[in-house]
């Protein structure tokens, strides 16, 4: 990145793009400024087949923002056609890439290249809220995303991403069980603690699958770190486990934007 687009991004008072392209929707949010704390103006998503549209439907009588910041896990194609959509602001894209540090973290990802954009965000984003949660000594986090797939990413006191897993969401949970077997289908029913029909018995087992292994990690850095750690979960599906009270977790609306606007004030953007 060129000097003054580093200026840009840290400095500019003006309304700044970020965008988050997943495995199924792309969600954007319109800024006030490049900042942490910014104040959210605008917001959308749209599912990937409709990105031809953003344009006519929802940014035309916006703003023109100053700048932009992206992440992108959908590939190339999807990332031309947004692209292309942003060439009517005549803004320039530009998109995260994931680096041994930045945001306060340092990223223990084996090629740390190779950690999803999405997570990058996500992980600096909730180290934020640990230090700003206690800035003299801020506590480990586990970051949650809860979307197409579920990701449990876990951060030491010192800001070391320590690393995390990877598992199928519920859509994609259900969705496998229908077609790898007879007579399942996507569940309409409700959590409950012993189940009494297959719905529910559905419906139960993804929840506490998810749920479980968020748990097991939340114990594993508990004793890794010897310090109870915050627990803050965000994306598309996570109001499905808003009522496990095992999990004492902060829901967070938008956390990958958090770290995408910690990045562009910091101007530490490595792609």
């Amino acid at each position: 990145m060129k000097a003054e687009s580093r200026n840009c991004l840290k400095d500019c008072r003006m309304s700044f793009l970020v965008i988050d392209i997943g495995n199924t929707r792309l969600k954007w949010g319109l800024y006030d400024t490049a900042s942490s704390g910014a104040r959210l103006m605008a917001h959308g998503a749209v599912v990937l087949e409709d990105i031809d549209r953003l344009w006519e439907s929802d940014w035309k009588s916006l703003p023109t923002p100053h700048a932009m910041l992206g992440c992108v896990v959908a590939g190339e194609v999807i990332k031309r056609r947004v692209e292309e959509q942003l060439s009517e602001w005549g803004v320039k894209p530009r998109w995260l890439v994931s680096g041994a540090q930045a945001g306060g973290v340092k990223n223990g990802y084996e090629h740390p290249q190779r950690l999803g954009s999405d997570r990058w965000a996500a992980i600096i984003g909730a180290r934020q809220r640990a230090i700003s949660s206690n800035p003299s000594s801020p506590p480990p986090v586990l970051a949650v995303m809860v979307g197409t797939a579920v990701t449990v990413d876990a951060v030491d006191e010192q800001g070391h991403f320590l690393g995390g897993l990877i598992m199928p969401g519920f859509g994609l949970m259900y969705r496998a069980l229908e077609s790898g077997t007879a007579g399942l289908k996507v569940p309409t029913g409700e959590v409950r603690d012993f189940p009494t029909n297959t719905s529910d018995a559905l419906m139960s087992g993804g929840t506490d699958a998810i749920a479980g292994a968020i748990e097991r990690s939340f114990k594993r850095l508990t004793q890794r770190t010897g310090q109870q750690p915050l627990l803050i979960m965000s994306g598309g599906a996570v109001s499905r486990l808003s009522h496990v009270d095992e999990l004492p977790a902060s829901v967070v609306e938008n956390l990958i934007f958090e770290g995408l606007l910690t990045l562009a004030e910091t101007a530490q953007i490595t792609g």
